[in-house]
Parts: structure tokens; C-alpha cells; sequence
């Protein structure tokens, strides 16, 4: 029996918001970190890009470079204005210096200014030298106030921390199988009202043309009142599934996509936050099922929640 045969007399899921069109998409809908997998082109790159987003959801390592490697070179570029102008113009520099130390006293004359520190050992004097100094100084206060509300947002920005598991399983479920998924809050924030839905994703030719298709997975619990330990979507492959009477090898040979988005209560930030993935074909296993990641602690006052057995599953023989 054909993917398609299997699937045709579903009802599909018209609320995607992915195109039909199977010829116009490359790779995967959804990358793993949840993000579309889409490169937008036709407009320059200041018009399409939102600064303020980039710099709030870039990683903290890359923050922190970029802030660092702003302060050296703007620096450096009025340390190089103020040399060009002329040393005798800054009080406090000895000309009697080498040309790098007097550069360097330069730099550092500049780097006081730009912070508005102001130790008072060089001073600028004449027009040109006290001019520049009053515009650095300006551009550092607004550059300190747009770092300090970058600093804010990055730390204020409501965050799902959620981890979901790196492959999907088709596992025993009942006296049949079911499409699995994990994940699990992995800080100390407290998650309620949590709600999931999945959705499938496939590629399939229909007509003579490759078309995509969606449909919503059923899940055994769409919604749970508190997000404390590990949750594992289950969608039951019965009848109504479009995974029925799926095998294996139907998993390798299919460009199919499992897509996951999570909305849940975060009471820290008293806002709600979302979370989102995927996973291809290729990277569901097929006869696994998860490791327990919780057990009861040796004096049985609490339970002890593995995180690091998010991903551990078992293979032997299941299915």
C-alpha cells in the first residue's frame, strides 16, 4: 500500500502555515532549535534584519564579543583621530614618549572619555581636541545606555527552558505503537498549564507533482497542569493515525517532518512562553523506547529528576 493511499482519506491540516508546494521548499520546515528554516532574500540586509532581535537571541558568547570588540575599536578609532590632530594638543602626554607610547596614552585618553571616567591626568586643549572629546563622551553615554537595555532584554526576555529530546521513537504503546517525544524543564523556574500539539509533515506526489501535506497527530495528553519532570508526547498510531500501518523502511524512504510546539505558564516572568522542534524522518528511531529519567532519593523525601537521561533509550527487541 502506497504513503499516499495510506494517508488520502484524512483530513488535513490547512492551518500549517507551510505551502503545499513540495518543489518550492528545501530541506526541513522547522531546525531543531525551533527557528524556520528559511533565508529571506530581495531586501537589503539593514531592512530585513531587526537588530534589537539579533543581539537579544544571540548566544552570551557572542554578546559579549561583539560588546568587547565595539569598545576596542571605537577606541581605537578616536585614539587614532586624536593622534592625527596632534599629541600637543592633549595636556598630560609627554612628547618625549616613542610614538606607541604616546598612541597608547592616546588610546587611554580616549577609552576615560568614552566612559566619562575622566581621571584628569590628560586633558584636551583647543578646539579641534575638545570638540571631539565632547562628541566621544556623548556617543559613549548613548552607547552605554543602549548596552545596559541590551543587558536588560537578554536577561528579562521570557525563555521556555525546555529541552526536548534529540530523536522521536516509535515505541510499545498499549497493544499497538505510539509516535513518542521528550522533554523536560532544565532550570529552576516553575511551569504550569503546559499544551502541546504536533504536527506531520510530509512530501508525497500526488497528480504527477510532490505536494506537502500536514496533519495533526493526536496526543494522549495534550495539556498537563504542571510541567515539573519530564513529559513524553504520545501520539497513539491506531486507525485514525496517519502513521498507520507504517514500517520501518516506510521511515527511511518517506520525507516526512514531526513538528512540535509547547505554550506553557511561566510564573517567574507571570507570562506565557513557547518552545518549538522538529524532527525529520531520519531521525526517529524506530523500536526504542526512553530510559526513566526520575526515581525516588535513598531517604524517599524527594525525587531525583536525571537530566542527563533525556536522550537515553533502550532498542532490544521491542517492536
Amino acid at each position: 500500500m502506497s504513503i499516499l493511499r495510506k494517508t488520502n482519506t484524512l483530513q488535513t491540516d490547512k492551518n500549517s502555515g507551510f505551502g503545499t508546494n513540495a518543489g518550492s521548499y528545501g530541506g526541513r520546515f522547522v531546525n531543531k532549535n525551533g527557528t524556520p528554516n528559511i533565508e529571506k532574500r530581495g531586501m537589503n540586509l539593514l531592512r530585513r534584519i531587526s537588530w534589537y532581535h539579533t543581539m537579544i537571541e544571540m548566544p552570551n558568547w557572542k554578546f559579549m564579543l561583539i560588546l568587547f570588540s565595539f569598545y576596542i575599536i571605537i577606541n581605537f578609532i578616536f585614539a587614532v583621530v586624536y593622534y592625527a590632530i596632534g599629541i600637543e594638543h592633549l595636556d598630560g602626554i609627554s612628547p618625549s614618549g616613542s610614538i606607541l607610547t604616546q598612541f597608547g596614552q592616546a588610546y587611554f585618553f580616549s577609552a576615560q572619555t568614552f566612559t566619562t571616567v575622566g581621571y584628569g591626568h590628560i586633558s584636551p586643549t583647543g578646539f579641534l581636541t575638545s570638540a571631539l572629546s565632547a562628541a566621544e563622551a556623548l556617543i559613549g553615554l548613548l552607547s552605554f545606555a543602549i548596552a545596559t537595555g541590551l543587558f536588560f532584554g537578554r536577561f528579562s526576555k521570557p525563555t521556555a527552558f525546555l529541552k526536548f529530546s534529540h530523536n522521536a521513537l516509535i515505541s510499545p504503546y498499549g497493544e499497538g505503537k505510539g509516535l513518542m517525544i521528550r522533554l523536560v524543564p532544565f532550570k529552576n523556574t516553575n511551569f504550569t498549564d503546559a499544551a502541546a500539539k504536533v504536527t506531520l509533515g510530509m512530501s508525497m506526489e500526488e497528480n504527477g507533482q510532490r505536494v506537502n501535506k500536514f496533519y495533526n497527530l493526536n496526543l494522549e495528553l495534550d495539556r498537563i497542569n504542571a510541567l515539573s519532570l519530564s513529559w513524553t508526547l504520545v501520539h497513539p498510531i491506531d486507525k485514525n493515525s496517519p502513521l498507520y500501518n507504517f514500517t520501518e523502511e516506510d521511515f527511511k524512504k518517506t520525507h516526512g517532518e514531526i513538528l512540535v510546539f509547547i505554550t506553557t505558564f511561566d510564573d517567574m516572568f507571570s507570562n506565557t512562553v513557547a518552545a518549538r522542534t522538529s524532527y525529520t524522518f531520519n531521525e526517529i528511531i524506530y523500536g526504542a523506547k526512553f530510559q526513566t529519567m526520575y526515581n525516588r532519593s535513598k531517604d524517599g523525601t524527594k525525587t531525583i529528576l536525571h537530566l542527563d537521561k533525556l536522550n537515553q533509550f533502550d532498542t532490544t527487541n521491542l517492536l
